[in-house]
C-alpha cells in the first residue's frame, strides 16, 4: 500500500525525523518501507515522500495512515494526534429504520448508520483532491471520494447510500438465492443464502463488506444520504469474496479482521468531511446496534497477564545496559494503544486494544515490546545448551526412512491444509477440522489424510514430463473439532503416505498392469518387516471414494486395518487431468511405530549345502498366499530357509475357479548334511498341510 508522508505527519505535528529515517526505522520495526519515492508540488518545492510498503495480513490495524502513524509515534514516544470526531448538533427527523435479521447476526456484529440531509454533489477539491493525485486515485464526486479518503486516513471501510432511493429502511439480512443485485462496476451478480447484503424493505442495495450497489449509488441528483459504517465476519467476507471474484479494499480489510470499535469513528469522519466539502446538515442521532457475542471476541477480549521478568527472560540480553524495564513496557504497550493495570510488583493486567486481534497470548506482547525497542538493540548472545533428547521413535522413524530411500522412493512435503472436496475423498468417516481464519476455500482444513497432497504432487511432477515418480510423506494427520463450545479436542496422529507413477516391469506373477499395485504392496510389507509384526493380511473391504473400486485393498494387522492401497479413482484421475495411473498406499504410522524393531542379526554361512523342493498344487481361487504361507510355517521345520511362491499360472481350459502354484522352499541346516528321510518326512507334512487347505498336488 501507498502512504504520504505528509498526511502522516499531520497525526504527528511533532515529528522532527526525515522521511529516510523514518522508513528505516519502521522497516526495522516490521512494518515494511519497500520504496521511497519524493514528492515535489506545482512550485517544484519538497511536498514529502511517497512509502510503497508491504504489510503483513495481520496487520490490517496498519493498512492506514493513522495506523503507520500510531508505530511512528510508538517508536519515538510522541504524542499521536487523535481523530476529530465533533460534529455540530443534529436537527430532529424521523429516524431511518434499521435493523439486523436474527439469521444475520453471525455475519454482521455491529452496524451503523448517520442521515445528512440537503448536501450537494460536485467534484473533489482541496486536501482530499491534492492527496488522490498523489496517490493515483481516482476521483468520483465530493460525497464518494470522502468515504474512500477516511479508508485510507484511519482504515475503516465505510459506504454512502443515496436516501431517497432507499424503500422503507435498512435491513441487514442474508440474501435469497437467486437473489440478483447489479453492483458499482456494472456487473449483475447472482447470490446466494451464504451472502450477506445490505437492503431496504424491497430489494438488495450493496454486497456487504466488498462493494456497494448501483441502484442506490450517490450521483449528481443527490441530496440525502445515508452513511454506512460496520463489522462484518471475516470468514463471510472472505467467502463471498472468493465467490463472486470481488477482491475490493474493503473486503481486503474486513477479510483480515477489523476494528469492532470503529464504525462508529469511520461514521463521524466521513459525516464530518462531507458537512465540510458537501454542505447540509445532520438528521437524528447515529444509529448504533451492536450484537454482544462478535463484541466480546473482539473488542472486549478479557486482559492478558504480562509479567515483566518473562518479557526480560524471553528477551535477554539489550546493548543498552539499562535493559528493558518496566517504564519501557508500560510506555511501548501504551503507545499501541493497551492499557495496563498493575496487579502485583512487576506484572499487570493487559487490556488489548480493539484494533489489535492478532494480540491474544502474553507472548504475543513481548513480540511487541521487542518490534518497539527495536530487534538492533539487543545484544548477541549464544543461547544457553540444554540436554537434546531423542524422541522414543527417532530410531524406527530413521529405520521406515532409510527402507524407503533403498526401495527407491524420495521423501517430499505437502500443506497441512485441505478443502472440504478432498477431506472426504480418503477420510470420509473422520471429521475434518475447519480452520477459524482460512486463507482460501482450498486451504479450509487441516488434512485427514496425506494422500490428496500426495496426489497433488504426483500430479505436479506429471506435468513437467517426469513421468516415473516414486514419493513418500510421513505427516501428522488431525481430526475432530477446534469449536471452542464443543467438548471434543483435536486429534493428532502420524501418517505415512506413498505414491507411484509410471511404469512397473512385468514380473512371471504380474502383468505389467498390476505390477504398479503389487510394487507398493511389497513396499509396504518391507516397512512391516522391520518391526515384530506378523504378516500382513489383505482384503477387498469397501474402499473410500478416493479410490478405483475394484483396485484397491486393506492391510490388516493382527486383525485391524493398518493401511488402505490402492489406484486412484479415475474420476478424480479425470479431474485433475493425470494422463497416466497413481498407485497410493496410507499406512498408519502411530500404530506401526508403536512396534518394536526387528533385531537383525548375523550369523556364520552354513558349510553344509542347501536343498530345493518344489510343490506344485492347484488351489481355489479364494487361497490366499498368507493362508499358505502361514500354514507351512506351523509345522515348525527349523531347516526351513526360504519359502516362496516360483510361479503361478491359469489354465484357462481346466480348473475353472483354480489356479496352479509351485512353491519352492529351501532346506537348509548349520550342524549337519540332511539326510533323505528328513527331507521325504518334510515333504509329506507340507503337501498333507496343503491338501487341508483344499490343494490338490498336480501330477
Amino acid at each position: 500500500m501507498k502512504i504520504l508522508t505528509h498526511w502522516l505527519r499531520s497525526y504527528l505535528p511533532v515529528l522532527n525525523v526525515d522521511d529516510t529515517q523514518l522508513a528505516e526505522d519502521l522497516t526495522l520495526r516490521g512494518i515494511a518501507v519497500e520504496a521511497v519515492f519524493e514528492l515535489s508540488d506545482t512550485a517544484g518545492d519538497s511536498d514529502g515522500a511517497l512509502f510503497d510498503m508491504d504489510i503483513t495480513t495481520n496487520r490490517v490495524d496498519a493498512m492506514n495512515h493513522y495506523g503507520i502513524a500510531r508505530e511512528a509515534a510508538a517508536i519515538y514516544n510522541l504524542p499521536l494526534h487523535p481523530l476529530d470526531t465533533a460534529l455540530p448538533i443534529s436537527s430532529p427527523g424521523v429516524p431511518c429504520p434499521v435493523r439486523i435479521d436474527s439469521d444475520a447476526e453471525a455475519f454482521c456484529g455491529r452496524f451503523t448508520a448517520q442521515v445528512v440531509r440537503d448536501l450537494h454533489i460536485a467534484p473533489s477539491e482541496g486536501s482530499v483532491l491534492h492527496f488522490f493525485t498523489e496517490l493515483a486515485q481516482k476521483p468520483i464526486s465530493n460525497a464518494v471520494d470522502i468515504t474512500n479518503f477516511v479508508l485510507l486516513g484511519m482504515g475503516h471501510p465505510t459506504h454512502a447510500f443515496d436516501l431517497d432511493k432507499i424503500d422503507g429502511g435498512i435491513v441487514v439480512r442474508r440474501a435469497r438465492a437467486g437473489e440478483q443485485i447489479k453492483l458499482l462496476d456494472g456487473t449483475t451478480r447472482t447470490l446466494v443464502p451464504e451472502d450477506l447484503v445490505i437492503a431496504d424493505h424491497a430489494k438488495a442495495l450493496s454486497l456487504a463488506g466488498i462493494m456497494g450497489g448501483f441502484d442506490s449509488m450517490i450521483t449528481a441528483e443527490t441530496r440525502n444520504i445515508l452513511i454506512e459504517a460496520a463489522w462484518f465476519d471475516p470468514v463471510s467476507i472472505r467467502a463471498s469474496s472468493r465467490r463472486h471474484l470481488l477482491h475490493t479494499d474493503a473486503s481486503h480489510r474486513f477479510e483480515r479482521g477489523a476494528d469492532f470499535a470503529a464504525p462508529p469513528v469511520a461514521n463521524a469522519l466521513v459525516a464530518r468531511h462531507i458537512l465540510k466539502a458537501c454542505g447540509g446538515h445532520l438528521e437524528g442521532d447515529l444509529i448504533d446496534l451492536i450484537i454482544p457475542a462478535h463484541e466480546a471476541l473482539t473488542a472486549s477480549r478479557p486482559p492478558v497477564t504480562l509479567s515483566v521478568k518473562h518479557v526480560q527472560r524471553h528477551l535477554g540480553q539489550t546493548i543498552s545496559p539499562e535493559g528493558i524495564t518496566a517504564n519501557l513496557i508500560v510506555q511501548y504497550l501504551t503507545a499501541l494503544g493497551c492499557t495496563l493495570t498493575a496487579t502485583a510488583p512487576d506484572t499487570y493486567q493487559v487490556s488489548l486494544p480493539s484494533w489489535r486481534l492478532d494480540l491474544t497470548r502474553e507472548i504475543d506482547l513481548i513480540e511487541e515490546i521487542a518490534r518497539v525497542y527495536g530487534y538492533n538493540g539487543f545484544a548477541n548472545t549464544l543461547p544457553t545448551p540444554g540436554i537434546v533428547l531423542a524422541r522414543p521413535t527417532a530410531q524406527a522413524e530413521q529405520a521406515v526412512r532409510t527402507r524407503l530411500f533403498a526401495l527407491g522412493f524420495s521423501e517430499a512435503i505437502s500443506s497441512s491444509f485441505t478443502s472440504s472436496l478432498e477431506a472426504s475423498l480418503f477420510a470420509p468417516g473422520t471429521p475434518a477440522v475447519p480452520l477459524e481464519n482460512p486463507l482460501s476455500e482450498e486451504a479450509a482444513f487441516l488434512r485427514p489424510s496425506l494422500l490428496p497432497g500426495m496426489v497433488t504432487m504426483l500430479a505436479h511432477n506429471l506435468n513437467r514430463d517426469v513421468l516415473i515418480a516414486r514419493l513418500f510423506e510421513a505427516g501428522t494427520l488431525f481430526s475432530g473439532s477446534s469449536a471452542p463450545e464443543s467438548s471434543n479436542t483435536v486429534q493428532e496422529s502420524l501418517s505415512l503416505a506413498l505414491g507411484f507413477t509410471g511404469a512397473a516391469p512385468a514380473t512371471p506373477l504380474h502383468t505389467a498392469q498390476d505390477a504398479p499395485f503389487f510394487e507398493l504392496k511389497g513396499a509396504l510389507e518391507s516397512l512391516c518387516n522391520l518391526f515384530e509384526a506378523p504378516p500382513l493380511a489383505f482384503t477387498a473391504q469397501p474402499s473410500p471414494a478416493g479410490f478405483e473400486p475394484a483396485r484397491s485393498a486393506t492391510a490388516l494387522l493382527d486383525g485391524k486395518p493398518i493401511a488402505m492401497l490402492g489406484q486412484l479413482a479415475s474420476s478424480e484421475s479425470a479431474r485433475r487431468k493425470l494422463r497416466q495411473p497413481v498407485y497410493l498406499v496410507e499406512l498408519n504410522l502411530t500404530a506401526l511405530l508403536a512396534l518394536p524393531l526387528r533385531h537383525v542379526t548375523a550369523r556364520e554361512l552354513s558349510r553344509f549345502g542347501a536343498v530345493e523342493r518344489d510343490f506344485s498344487f492347484t488351489f481355489p481361487d479364494a487361497t490366499r498366499w498368507l493362508d499358505l504361507a502361514n500354514s507351512i510355517n506351523a509345522l515348525s521345520i527349523q531347516e526351513l530357509q526360504k519359502l516362496g511362491a516360483a510361479e503361478i499360472f491359469r489354465d484357462p481350459k481346466k480348473n475353472g475357479g483354480h489356479f496352479s502354484i509351485l512353491i519352492r522352499i529351501v532346506f537348509q541346516s548349520h550342524d549337519r548334511t540332511l539326510r533323505d528321510e528328513e527331507l521325504a518326512a518334510w515333504s509329506v507334512s507340507i503337501i498333507s498341510a496343503l491338501e487341508t487347505l483344499g490343494g490338490v498336488l498336480r501330477a
